[in-house]
């Protein structure tokens, strides 16, 4: 007899959007189990269960992607955007639904992967497991040892303080009056990187997030994608 998973698990697997925006989207009252509206959370559900979203039957798919996309600054990392704005799923046209997993805001451009494997999202942005990722930031002014230092320990960004950094000056232009940092996290706090600059009174003017572990876009031209190979899928 099959085991049954929890609702927001199965959506997740079937390539809806993360577990964690799942949950938000049960709570919406946009998800139907054998006819009946679900409310709330803690249902379980196999693939007997009749499970449909947004008016639809969704269903795990057979073959599992994952991609890594360049996304050019101006795309949401969202499925379905509110505002109607561009979303990095109108850059990458693949016959599966696929999510992006974790996000990055609309100014900012770089790695990005998406899939149709849920356990896979939950693996690389769940904070247990640190995965780092790389920056490429270009802050206005000249920045100091003392605060170089001050990000790389940690910083309070308004509602938490970040973690230990690595923080490493790439470039100082003295007279466009700009520094150009590689900071690498292993958090996803929204606008992390951003809100750290900000917090040593810098104001960020570009951000690229190089790569996610050991995946690295620079053979990739923006807005441009690829699909994973193994030995990299493997890496989380």
């Amino acid at each position: 007899m099959e085991e049954k998973e929890r609702l927001q698990k199965f959506m997740a697997e079937c390539g809806i959007a993360s577990r964690r925006k799942c949950e938000e989207i049960i709570l919406q009252k946009k998800v139907k189990v054998n006819g009946q509206v679900i409310t709330e959370l803690g249902v379980k559900v196999d693939n007997n269960d009749v499970v449909e979203y947004d008016g639809k039957i969704i269903s795990k798919e057979n073959e599992k992607v994952y991609i890594l996309l360049n996304k050019p600054i101006g795309y949401v990392t969202t499925v379905d955007d509110q505002f109607s704005r561009d979303t990095v799923l109108d850059l990458v046209k693949v016959n599966e639904r696929i999510v992006p997993v974790g996000r990055l805001d609309m100014y900012t451009s770089g790695a990005i992967i998406l899939t149709n494997d849920g356990d896979f999202v939950y693996k690389v942005t769940h904070p247990k497991h640190e995965i780092e990722k790389t920056y490429n930031v270009t802050i206005k002014g000249i920045i100091t040892k003392e605060e170089v230092e001050t990000l790389s320990n940690g910083v309070d960004i308004g509602d938490y303080i970040t973690k230990k950094a690595k923080v490493k000056i790439l470039k100082i232009d003295k007279e466009k009056n700009i520094s150009r940092l590689e900071i690498v996290i292993h958090e996803g706090k929204n606008r992390q990187v951003r809100r750290m600059c900000e917090a040593i009174g810098k104001k960020v003017l570009a951000l690229h997030r190089s790569k996610i572990g050991n995946l690295s876009v620079k053979d990739l031209k923006i807005g441009e994608w690829r699909y994973l190979r193994n030995n990299e899928i493997k890496f989380f």
